[in-house]
C-alpha cells in the first residue's frame, strides 16, 4: 500500500486555482462604461487608478506565476524522494550510455579508492508573504489632483516593484535549493558507484553496450524473399492511433555552435525586435480600443492621431526592420561559409536602430513629428541616425560576402542586400525636401511608402525565406531559376506602382495607368515566387505539424500570394471607387505586414534561436502563439474588409458620412477582438523568446555523476615513480 504525501498538490488543482483567479480578475478586466456614465474609472478616463490597478493584476499574477512554478517544482522532488537511495541509484545504473559504461569500466579496474567528496553547505531563506487589504477606495475627485496622484505613485510602485524583486529573489532561492539537492544526489550516486560491489561486471557492461551499438540489417526482418501479397494486407495497410491534443514538436537537430560573439549580437537583435513589437502592438492595442471607446482618456499624448503613428513606426522601423537585421547576420555569413565582417559593428548599427526608434517614439507623443508624411512621422535626425544603422550593416554584409568561400552568391544573399539598398535610397528620397510642395510631396509619399513595404520589409523577408525553408526542410529550393524570375521581375514591377493609392487625384493620368500596369505585372513574381515555396513544401507536408517554424512560413507564403493579388485587386480603377479611403486598406496592410512579414519572422525566430542557445521553445507556448496570431487576424482582417466595402457602397450611393461611421461600429469591435488576440500571442512569444534564451541550469544527476567520477579517475590516476 502507497501512501500520499497530503503536501502535494496535483497538476490539475494548480489548473482550476490558476482558472479561478483568472475568473476572479475578470470582472476588473470587463468593466465597461454604462448608459448612466458611470464607469470603472473617476471622470469617465482610465487615470492613474486604471493604470494602477492593470499594474497590481500583472504582478500578482506574475507572482503566482511563480509559486506555481515552485510548487510543480516541490511536488517533482516529492515524488523522487518517495524513492530510497538505492532504488533511485539502481534506475540510473539501468540507463547507461557508451561513454557511461566506459567510465564504470574504468572504475572498477582502479586500485585506488575514490576521494570523498566534500558538499558545500546551502542556505536559503524564504520569506513570508503578508497582504492586507484596505477598504474600497471612494470614486471622488481627489484621484484627479496631482499632489494626490504623485503621492500615490510615490507610496505603490516602489511597494509592488519591491513585491515583484522579493517574488524573484524567492524563486531563484528554489531554484538554488532543487539544484543542491540534484547535486548531493549526484555526488551520493557517484559515491554509491564507486563502491565496487555495486558496479556491474564486465561481462554485464559488455552486453549493454553491445545492444547500444546494435543496428538492424536492411533484409535482416524482411529477409530476400519478396512477399506475396495475394489478400493486399501490405498495401492496404489501415491503423488506429491515439492522437495528442497538442501534435508533438520534433527538437531541432544539433548544429556545431557559431561564433559565441556572434550568437550574442543575433540574439540581441532578435530579443529588441521581440520587445518592439510587443510596445508596438500595445499601443496598437490601445489605438483598437479607443475606436470602441473613444473617451479612455483626454490626453493630448495619447491621442489616436499620435499612438497611429507611435503604433506603425514602432511595428515598422523597430519591430520588423530589427529582426530582419538580426535575421541578416546570422544567414549571411551562414551561407557565404565565412565569418561576419565586423562583429563591433554589427552592435553599432544595433545601438543606433533602437535608440533612434525610442527617441522617435518620444518625440510623436511629444507632437513633434514630420508633419503628414505616412510612416515618415518621426523628423530627419532621429532617421538619420536609424539609417546609419541600416548603412553599416549592408556594408558588413557586402564585405562577408566578398570574403565568402563559396563560388556563387546564393539567392539569399541577392535578396537581402538588395533590399537594404533599396531602403536607403528611397529614405533619403523621402526626406530631403527638394521637390515636396505640392503634388510632388504626394507622387513621392506614394514612391516611399510603397517601396518601404515591398523592396525593404517583403524583399529582404523573401531572401530570408529561401534559406529557412530548404533549411527546415531538409532539401534545396525547387527552383534557382524562378527565384532569380522573382528577383528581376519584382524590381522592375514594384517599383513603379507607388502611385496606385492616388488613382482619380490630380496626378497625371499617366503616371497612375504605369502604377495600375505594374500592380498587375507583380502577379509575376508572386506567382513565380509562391510556386517555388510551394514545390519545395511537396513531399514534405507531413513535417510541418512536427515542426516549430513551418507552420508559421506556410501561413506567410499562403498570405504572400493571397495579400499580392488582393494589392492588384485594389489597384484597378474601378475597385479604388469602393475601396480606396476604408478600413479595407487597414486590413490589406495587416495582411501584408502582419499576415505575411510577421510570420515569416516568427516562424524565423523558432528556426534560428533554438540553435543558437539549444534550448527548445515551450511546445503549448508556439501553439498558442500560432493560433492566437492567425485567429486574431481573421478576427481583424475579414470584419474590416466587409465594413470596409459597405462604407464604400454607402459613400457612392450619397448618404452621410456619419452614417458610415455609425454601421462601422461592429466592425470596430471585432477589429478590437482581434487586435487583442493578436497582442496576446505577442505576451507568448515574449514568454517563448525567453524561454529559449534563459540558460538552462536544470541538473542531470546521473550525468552530474558520471563527471565527478571522471575527474576522480583523471586525478587518481599518477604515474607511479620508479
Amino acid at each position: 500500500m502507497k501512501l500520499q504525501n497530503n503536501n502535494t498538490i496535483s497538476k490539475p488543482k494548480i489548473k482550476l486555482i490558476f482558472l479561478a483567479l483568472m475568473v476572479l480578475f475578470q470582472p476588473l478586466i470587463a468593466t465597461a462604461q454604462t448608459d448612466n456614465g458611470v464607469s470603472f474609472f473617476p471622470n469617465k478616463s482610465i487615470g492613474f487608478i486604471g493604470l494602477l490597478t492593470t499594474l497590481v493584476m500583472v504582478i500578482v499574477g506574475f507572482v503566482f506565476f511563480l509559486i506555481l512554478k515552485i510548487l510543480s517544482k516541490t511536488n517533482n522532488n516529492l515524488e523522487i524522494g518517495k524513492l530510497n537511495s538505492e532504488q533511485k541509484f539502481k534506475k540510473y545504473l539501468n540507463d547507461l550510455n557508451s561513454s557511461e559504461i566506459e567510465i564504470l569500466k574504468k572504475k572498477r579496474s582502479q586500485i585506488n579508492k575514490i576521494i570523498s567528496i566534500f558538499i558545500v553547505g546551502f542556505i536559503s531563506l524564504i520569506p513570508q508573504f503578508t497582504f492586507a487589504q484596505t477598504a474600497p477606495a471612494k470614486r471622488d475627485a481627489i484621484f484627479s489632483q496631482p499632489g494626490v496622484l504623485i503621492t500615490l505613485i510615490l507610496i505603490f510602485v516602489p511597494l509592488f516593484l519591491s513585491l515583484l524583486y522579493l517574488a524573484l529573489k524567492v524563486y531563484k532561492g528554489f531554484n538554488n535549493y532543487f539544484n543542491f539537492t540534484k547535486i548531493k544526489e549526484a555526488q551520493d550516486l557517484a559515491a554509491y558507484i564507486s563502491e565496487t560491489e555495486n558496479i556491474p561486471d564486465d561481462i554485464k557492461l559488455n552486453e549493454i553496450k553491445q545492444k547500444l551499438e546494435y543496428s538492424v540489417a536492411p533484409n535482416e526482418l524482411s529477409g530476400d524473399k519478396k512477399p506475396n501479397d495475394l489478400k493486399g494486407l501490405l498495401k492496404n495497410i489501415s491503423s488506429e492511433t491515439n492522437y495528442h491534443f497538442f501534435a508533438s514538436k520534433r527538437p531541432p537537430i544539433k548544429r556545431p555552435k557559431i561564433d559565441p560573439k556572434l550568437t550574442k549580437l543575433i540574439l540581441w537583435f532578435l530579443g529588441t525586435a521581440v520587445f518592439w513589437l510587443f510596445i508596438g502592438s500595445s499601443v496598437g492595442e490601445y489605438v483598437g480600443i479607443k475606436f470602441v471607446a473613444p473617451d479612455a482618456d483626454t490626453y493630448s499624448w495619447l491621442s489616436i492621431g499620435r499612438l497611429r503613428a507611435v503604433h506603425t513606426n514602432l511595428v515598422f522601423w523597430a519591430w520588423a526592420t530589427i529582426g530582419i537585421m538580426g535575421l541578416g547576420y546570422y544567414i549571411v555569413p551562414m551561407v557565404s561559409n565565412t565569418p561576419l565582417n565586423s562583429i563591433k559593428n554589427g552592435w553599432k548599427a544595433l545601438i543606433a536602430v533602437n535608440s533612434a526608434m525610442l527617441i522617435g517614439a518620444i518625440t510623436i507623443m511629444a507632437g513633434i513629428n514630420n508633419g503628414g508624411g505616412e510612416y515618415r512621422e518621426i523628423i530627419w535626425p532621429i532617421m538619420a541616425v536609424w539609417a546609419y544603422g541600416l548603412l553599416l550593416t549592408v556594408i558588413n554584409f557586402i564585405k562577408t560576402i566578398a570574403k565568402r568561400t563559396t563560388h556563387e552568391i546564393y539567392i539569399s544573399n541577392w535578396f537581402i542586400v538588395a533590399s537594404y539598398i533599396f531602403i536607403l535610397i528611397v529614405a533619403f528620397l523621402a526626406y530631403i525636401p527638394m521637390g515636396q510642395d505640392g503634388i510632388g510631396e504626394t507622387i513621392v509619399q506614394g514612391y516611399y511608402m510603397h517601396q518601404a513595404v515591398g523592396m525593404w520589409f517583403m524583399f529582404s523577408m523573401l531572401g530570408v525565406l529561401y534559406y529557412i525553408l530548404p533549411q527546415q526542410l531538409n532539401k534545396p529550393i525547387y527552383s534557382y531559376s524562378l527565384g532569380v524570375l522573382a528577383f528581376w521581375s519584382q524590381i522592375l514591377f514594384y517599383t513603379t506602382i507607388g502611385t496606385h493609392h492616388f488613382v482619380f487625384s490630380s496626378l497625371p493620368w499617366w503616371l497612375q495607368t504605369v502604377a495600375i500596369i505594374g500592380s498587375v505585372g507583380m502577379l509575376i513574381p508572386v506567382t513565380s515566387g509562391t510556386l517555388n515555396y510551394l514545390m519545395t513544401f511537396k513531399g514534405s507536408w507531413s513535417k510541418v505539424s512536427n515542426s516549430y517554424s513551418l507552420p508559421f512560413l506556410l501561413v506567410g507564403v499562403i498570405y504572400y500570394f493571397t495579400g499580392s493579388f488582393q494589392g492588384t485587386a485594389e489597384a484597378f480603377r474601378s475597385t479604388n471607387l469602393i475601396w480606396h479611403f476604408t478600413d479595407f486598406t487597414i486590413a490589406h496592410s495587416h495582411i501584408t505586414m502582419y499576415g505575411i512579414i510577421t510570420f515569416l519572422l516568427f516562424g524565423s525566430i523558432y528556426a534560428i534561436v533554438p540553435r543558437l542557445t539549444g534550448q527548445e521553445p515551450p511546445q503549448l507556448g508556439v501553439g498558442a502563439h500560432f493560433w492566437l496570431a492567425l485567429i486574431g487576424l481573421q478576427f481583424y482582417t475579414i470584419p474590416l474588409m466587409i465594413g470596409g466595402t459597405l462604407k464604400g457602397l454607402m459613400w457612392a450611393e450619397g448618404k452621410p458620412f456619419i452614417d458610415s461611421v455609425v454601421m462601422m461600429g461592429p466592425y470596430w469591435l471585432w477589429r478590437a477582438i482581434g487586435g487583442s488576440l493578436m497582442w496576446l500571442s505577442h505576451i507568448v512569444l515574449v514568454y517563448n523568446m525567453y524561454k529559449m534564451i534563459k540558460p538552462n541550469n536544470e541538473i542531470d544527476v546521473k550525468q552530474k555523476a558520471f563527471e565527478i567520477i571522471n575527474q576522480n579517475l583523471e586525478t587518481n590516476t599518477v604515474e607511479p615513480k620508479l
